[in-house]
């Protein structure tokens, strides 16, 4: 477990971001279809609670990573799943990943919601220097909605992976850096203000 990010509940104003814990299993089930998992290779091994369960287990045995569920607060709901990643305490930078919300959420205030909660956790908690995103070359709504929260897109690591099925995949690297925080965080801020009530 990392000694520098540890597991927390983080409120926001949409969602409420739990450590991720066997019982989010029934409700992940719920919210997932398998057209989500398309571009990686993060759907369950069995499409079943019982098969959520070992994803669970599977996310938070991975080495330098803090699971979360995304629960909408409104209604309790579990709706996806989120990390923390790619922790590199020494050097203050983490990555947000292995995401994925329910379709129905998407294009709502939960993704500017919960990624605002993550970053200021990152930046104004653990005095991070450094939030990078990763998504595939040819998932394009992924890389339209990091571009959406203020990060900058810093280019592509050719055949960085092999997609589920059998593709090679150019992985696009975005990041937002402390100097740049307070202003992705105003801009992130008036997006919520601004967007329909969800």
């Amino acid at each position: 477990m990392q000694e520098w990010v540890k597991p927390v509940v983080l409120e926001g104003r949409i969602v409420r971001l739990e450590p991720l814990a066997h019982r989010h299993a029934p409700g992940l089930l719920k919210a997932a279809t398998p057209d989500l998992f398309e571009f990686t290779p993060q759907g369950p091994r069995v499409w079943s609670v019982e098969g959520f369960i070992e994803d669970i287990d599977k996310v938070n045995a991975i080495e330098d990573s803090v699971g979360f569920a995304i629960v909408l607060k409104a209604t309790g709901e579990v709706i996806g799943r989120t990390t923390y990643m790619e922790i590199r305490a020494p050097h203050r930078g983490l990555e947000v990943g292995r995401t994925w919300i329910a379709r129905k959420q998407q294009g709502t205030r939960v993704n500017p919601d919960m990624k605002l909660r993550m970053m200021a956790h990152a930046f104004d908690t653990l005095g991070a220097i450094r939030v990078q995103y990763k998504t595939g070359h040819r998932n394009l709504h992924s890389q339209r909605a990091i571009a959406k929260l203020g990060a900058v897109r810093e280019g592509e690591l050719r055949n960085h992976m092999i997609e589920p099925d059998g593709r090679l995949r150019g992985t696009v690297v975005f990041s937002v850096t402390a100097h740049e925080w307070p202003a992705v965080r105003l801009g992130l801020e008036a997006r919520l203000a601004t967007m329909s009530k969800s």
